[in-house]
């Protein structure tokens, strides 16, 4: 390489590196958010179970509506229409067409647990990876207070954004 044209990548890799400090600080919070709820819905720790006696707790609900929805307000689930009560004396009809137009339950079911036991450790590596990130940032800035207020911004702004 030339010296000039070392000299010109040089000039462009320090605006680079601190656009990539602050953009990285200021969405590491959201990225911890994403990956922890992330994680607790690839395991449907979020859902109740049909049926069960799981009831998740109501933090793990809201939280999770966050991460689909942008929203804390989970709508309430109606009960499901009661059956009407039908006369026994007579037989009801059959619909035939919607029978025969469903196709039969398909009996293999396949194991989703090895694909959430890896999504799960893709979040904890995402969790892990932005926390030393966090830490490094910190650690070798030479602007501790402007990198301090770019990661709480990254709080807070999405924090005032809920008010809207």
């Amino acid at each position: 390489r030339q010296p000039d044209s070392m000299a010109a990548t040089h000039r462009w890799l320090k605006p680079f590196r601190t656009l990539h400090l602050y953009f990285g600080a200021f969405t590491a919070p959201a990225l911890l958010f994403f990956a922890f709820t992330g994680a607790l819905q690839s395991v449907n720790l979020h859902e109740g179970t049909h049926g069960g006696d799981y009831k998740p707790p109501a933090w793990v609900v809201s939280i999770s509506h966050m991460h689909k929805k942008q929203s804390f307000e989970v709508p309430v689930k109606r009960p499901s229409p009661k059956t009407s009560v039908m006369n026994t004396d007579v037989a009801p009809a059959v619909d035939v067409t919607r029978a025969i137009a469903k196709p039969p339950f398909a009996s293999n079911k396949r194991n989703l647990w090895p694909m959430k036991i890896f999504f799960v450790l893709v979040s904890l590596n995402l969790l892990l990876s932005t926390l030393t990130g966090i830490y490094m940032g910190w650690r070798y800035t030479r602007d501790r207070r402007r990198y301090g207020a770019t990661l709480a911004a990254g709080v807070v702004v999405p924090a005032m954004l809920l008010l809207f």
